[in-house]
């Protein structure tokens, strides 16, 4: 259990750096939107198949994360370091399109399960039958 419960950590520490870049790039490309409608996630019923989309993508985005963190230490100045980070966040969007959902869902999920500790437990219990 607390293999599950560090591996949606790190899962989650993922999902804030893909929100982080992703916010950047809106704002790079001059994208018109409410600021506070991407930063809040809607109180939303998702279904056991994005609950399950959700479970899986997190194995493989905490795979990830655990990969590029290490070449991300051993990154030599901070222009390896931004190449290392936009590289782990294509990986990592490309893992969740791969799932199914969409990045803004994906976290949406990860944002509810933070705050909900029986939808946790249910996305818990997914990955463990994976």
């Amino acid at each position: 259990m607390q293999r599950m419960t560090a591996l949606f950590s790190a899962a989650l520490l993922a999902t804030g750096l893909m929100t982080a870049t992703a916010h950047a790039q809106e704002e790079q490309q001059g994208a018109a939107q409410d600021p506070m409608a991407t930063r809040q996630a809607p109180a939303q019923d998702f279904s056991d198949d994005q609950l399950q989309q959700f479970a899986d993508a997190s194995q493989e985005i905490a795979v990830i994360s655990q990969e590029y963190t290490q070449r991300l230490q051993e990154a030599e100045d901070e222009s390896a370091q931004q190449e290392v980070r936009t590289e782990a966040n294509d990986r990592m969007i490309e893992v969740v399109e791969d799932s199914g959902l969409d990045v803004d869902t994906f976290n949406a999920i990860g944002q509810s399960i933070q705050q909900d500790p029986e939808m946790m437990q249910r996305v818990q219990e997914m990955a463990n039958q994976s």
